[in-house]
């Protein structure tokens, strides 16, 4: 007998050799036998409900299946949305971090506009009536910036504008602004100049009382903002201004140091001493003197100005 007809003894028994039935190779067939099967009946199956749409033979194995699936896949679904959401929420988080972050910027970039925009407006404006002041004068003015403001503890009233020598302006100038009389130049240098307001305490302007054209000296009480004002001694002291008139510059001989008519301020009340028979008319001021910004300067008219506001120099004199 050959070893390999030999019937093999093992711990299971009696094992049949190569012609065994039951041999290693009868186990390889099987899958392979199976698959085949399983391949035939998927393929009828498909043919079958490919050929009756309507009326499909596995229309009830797939609804038992939806029904058995159905509710699985949507525990499923909604236990791994949170986690499936999670990069998505981190995402929506940095996209709204960005948004926001440049909406701030745009926001911030209108509000700084916006202010220095209405800055703008309101010099332009400032502009604007110091060249309808020039045009209703016929005087050439140069506008300039006020750029200080002399300390309250100086009892002294003074502002610095950015005009100066080589801008046409001296000392002995009128400076005045769109509501009416600043003051006048104290001091030049090439860039600059010193400006003393009408409201210091050693100011004196000469004055006309608008309707009756009495004449005075108004003189600074040395206040300003809301308290700033005016006083007026009458040269003639039987005269009897009314409250409201208004009180322009008398004029200086070639304009200097006040041109004539320019607005000072109003009368606000008359006081009057019986002892000493004498008036005093108190005026309120036109000028706002804690917001001072653009003024005016009343150069020679044959001095080039740097920033000539007059309407000759724009298209010739009317």
């Amino acid at each position: 007998m050959r070893r390999s007809d030999r019937p093999l003894l093992g711990p299971g028994g009696l094992r049949g050799g190569s012609g065994d039935p039951e041999g290693p190779h009868h186990d390889g067939r099987r899958p392979r036998t199976l698959l085949a099967v399983l391949l035939l009946v998927s393929f009828i199956v498909i043919t079958l409900d490919a050929r009756n749409r309507d009326d499909s033979p596995v229309d009830a194995m797939r609804t038992a299946a939806a029904a058995v699936f159905g509710p699985l896949e949507t525990a499923a679904a909604t236990l791994s949305r949170p986690i499936t959401s999670v990069t998505g929420y981190f995402g929506d988080v940095r996209d709204l971090r960005t948004a926001n972050e440049r909406l701030q910027g745009t926001n911030d970039r209108l509000r700084s506009r916006l202010r220095t925009g209405e800055f703008a407006r309101q010099r332009s404006h400032e502009l604007d009536r110091l060249l309808d002041l020039g045009r209703q004068r016929d005087d050439r003015l140069v506008a300039a910036q006020v750029t200080a403001m002399s300390a309250g503890q100086t009892f002294s009233r003074t502002v610095t504008i950015d005009a100066g020598r080589r801008d046409g302006v001296r000392p002995d100038m009128t400076v005045l602004n769109g509501d009416g009389l600043v003051g006048r130049v104290i001091a030049a240098s090439s860039s600059s100049a010193s400006v003393l307001l009408i409201i210091d305490a050693d100011s004196v302007v000469g004055g006309r009382v608008g309707r009756s054209m009495e004449l005075g000296f108004i003189s600074g009480e040395g206040d300003i903002g809301e308290r700033a004002r005016l006083r007026m001694e009458l040269v003639d002291r039987a005269a009897d201004p009314g409250v409201g008139d208004t009180v322009v510059t008398w004029g200086s001989r070639n304009g200097a140091p006040y041109v004539a008519g320019v607005p000072i301020g109003s009368v606000s009340r008359v006081e009057t001493s019986p002892r000493e028979l004498s008036k005093t008319v108190v005026l309120q001021p036109y000028v706002d003197f804690s917001a001072l910004d653009m003024v005016g300067v009343v150069v020679d008219a044959d001095r080039p100005g740097r920033d000539d506001v007059r309407a000759g120099a724009r298209g010739g004199r009317r």
